[in-house]
C-alpha cells in the first residue's frame, strides 16, 4: 500500500462499517449514501490490496485483517477530532477510548466510582485498563501507549519534581496510604508483637510488577544489614492475598490495597518493623493532552472517583493534592 495515495476519508468509512457492521446503517452514520460507502470500501479495498470485509445475507463479516486494523484506526481517527476539534467533550456524544495504566488493586478501588460516574454521564467512552508492570510509566506516557497512568511512582515523581516546569509529565497526587505488614488469621505471628527477628526468620510473598525478587521492603532491610527469605513473587494485589490467606507466607501492601485482595474477613494487619515511607498515588498524563477535552475530562472523573472512595471509607484522606504544572 502506498500511503501518500491514501485518502484518510476512507479510513472514516472503514471505521463506520466496522462499528455496524452494515453499510446501511454505516450510510446512515456518515451521512452517506450506500453505493457511495460501497465505493469507498472499494477503494479502501484497492488500496490495501485485499478485502477487509466479506458481504454476507446480514451484513458486513470483517476479516482478521480488518479486525487487527480497527483498534488503532479508530484510536488515529480520534486523536483526529481533538487535534482539528478540540471543543468541549460530550461523553455522551462521542465514543472516545481511554487508556489507563494501574495495577489491579489500585483498578479495583477506582473503577467502580469511575465506572459509577461514566454511567451517571450516559458516556459512550470506553476505558481500557493496561497492566501496570513498571514504577516508573513515563516512556509509557512519552510513547503514547497510555493516556494516563495511576500507582506508586516514587522515583519517577521525585524526578519530576527536580525537573519543575521542564518535564513534559505531570502529576497529581490521588490519595495516601501506608505499607502494613499482611498474615492470615490464626498465623503463628499474629498473637505477638511482629518485632524485626521474627519479621526477618519468617517466609514472604513479595508483590513485584517487574517480576524482580527485590522491593522497598529489601532496601530498608538491606540498610540495616538484614535480609528476609522471600518465597513466592507475584505481580497482583489480588494474587498475594489469596496465598497469603491460605499459608504462613506475609506480605507488604499499601492498607488501602487489602480490601482490593477481596481477603479482607482472612487477613490482618501488623505494623511494619521496618521503616518505610508513606505510599503516594499519583496520576501522570503528558503535557501534550493538555490540549485534550476528552484527557481532561477523564483525569477530573479519576479525581472525583479518589475522593468517591475516601468519602465511603474506602480510602484514607488524602495528606496532599499537589499537581505538577508549568
Amino acid at each position: 500500500m502506498n500511503f501518500r495515495h491514501l485518502d484518510l476519508n476512507l479510513l472514516r468509512v472503514f471505521d463506520a462499517v466496522m462499528a455496524e457492521q452494515s453499510l446501511t446503517r454505516a450510510a446512515q452514520r456518515l451521512s452517506m449514501t450506500q453505493p457511495a460507502v460501497s465505493h469507498a470500501l472499494k477503494r479502501l479495498r484497492e488500496a490495501m490490496g485485499e478485502d477487509l470485509f466479506v458481504r454476507q445475507a446480514f451484513g458486513m463479516k470483517p476479516t482478521s485483517r480488518a479486525e487487527g486494523l480497527w483498534p488503532e484506526v479508530r484510536l488515529i481517527l480520534q486523536r483526529l477530532q481533538v487535534l482539528l476539534a478540540p471543543g468541549e467533550f460530550e461523553p455522551e456524544r462521542e465514543d472516545y477510548t481511554f487508556r489507563i495504566a494501574m495495577a489491579d488493586a489500585t483498578a479495583a478501588l477506582l473503577l467502580p466510582p469511575l465506572v459509577a460516574q461514566l454511567e451517571q454521564a450516559r458516556a459512550l467512552a470506553n476505558v481500557h485498563v493496561l497492566p501496570l508492570t513498571t514504577r516508573d510509566p513515563r516512556a509509557l506516557l512519552d510513547q503514547g501507549e497510555a493516556d494516563v497512568a495511576v500507582g506508586y511512582f516514587p522515583g519517577a515523581v521525585a524526578a519530576l519534581r527536580a525537573q519543575g516546569s521542564q518535564s513534559v509529565i505531570r502529576q497529581h497526587r490521588l490519595y495516601d496510604s501506608e505499607y502494613v505488614c499482611v498474615m492470615r488469621r490464626g498465623h503463628p505471628l499474629a498473637e505477638q508483637v511482629l518485632d524485626l527477628d521474627a519479621y526477618c526468620a519468617a517466609h514472604h510473598l513479595l508483590v513485584s510488577f517487574s517480576g524482580r525478587p527485590h522491593g522497598f521492603v529489601d532496601e530498608a532491610l538491606s540498610a540495616m544489614n538484614r535480609s528476609r527469605r522471600i518465597v513466592l513473587t507475584v505481580n497482583q494485589f489480588f494474587t498475594a492475598g489469596r496465598v497469603v490467606a491460605q499459608s504462613d507466607l506475609l506480605t507488604v501492601l499499601p492498607a488501602s490495597f487489602v480490601e482490593a485482595t477481596g481477603y479482607r474477613s482472612q487477613l490482618i494487619e501488623r505494623p511494619l518493623p521496618v521503616p518505610l515511607s508513606r505510599v503516594h498515588v499519583d496520576m501522570l498524563w503528558h503535557l501534550r493532552s493538555e490540549g485534550r477535552s476528552a484527557e481532561n475530562w477523564l483525569r477530573e472523573r479519576l479525581i472525583e472517583a479518589a475522593r468517591r472512595a475516601q468519602a465511603v471509607g474506602v480510602l484514607a484522606p488524602e495528606a496532599t493534592a499537589a499537581t505538577i504544572r508549568p
